[in-house]
């Protein structure tokens, strides 16, 4: 009796299926523009971003001189991070169905303009940005937080 080589395959993909779909989950977003150097720091490692690179929980993006970085967020919340910053990814949950789920992001240096998703228009509470000297709780659409060496600024 002859096995069936494309039965083999399709039985070893399909059992691949779980594991593929435990790692989409646990991508938070994905990089849509990139300008200059833009590196994504993970568990210790520095990996250099491009477009369609995944941004996982605990990321943090690092934007060189000249350079720049737009992020969008599954539940559509546009990020773009403006040079010299860093962006810090701390949390970011989403259910798509009710659109639960929390956002806590901290800009350490830079800037970083927003435009607000699904999950900060239907829960603004669960949504933080950080700076090293505030908190800002979300109760528009669109802003910028710039840190620099003088303090920050929300606009």
């Amino acid at each position: 009796m002859r096995s069936n080589p494309v039965k083999y395959a399709l039985i070893f993909a399909c059992g691949c299926l779980p594991v593929v779909d435990a790692c989409a989950a646990d991508v938070v977003g994905v990089v849509k523009t990139l300008k200059g150097a833009v590196h994504i720091e993970r568990a210790e490692r520095s990996l250099d971003a491009a477009i369609g690179s995944e941004i996982y929980n605990n990321d943090r993006i690092v934007t060189g001189p000249g350079s720049s970085v737009g992020i969008t967020l599954r539940d559509n919340t546009l990020l773009s991070e403006g040079a010299n910053s860093v962006l810090e990814l701390n949390k970011f949950v989403f259910n798509s169905t009710t659109y639960d789920g929390a956002l806590d992001a901290t800009i350490k240096r830079g800037s970083l303009a927003v435009v607000d998703g699904k999950l900060a228009k239907a829960n603004p509470d669960a949504v933080r940005y950080s700076t090293p000297n505030t908190t800002l709780g979300v109760r528009g659409t669109e802003f910028i937080i710039e840190v620099g060496d003088d303090g920050e600024r929300a606009r």
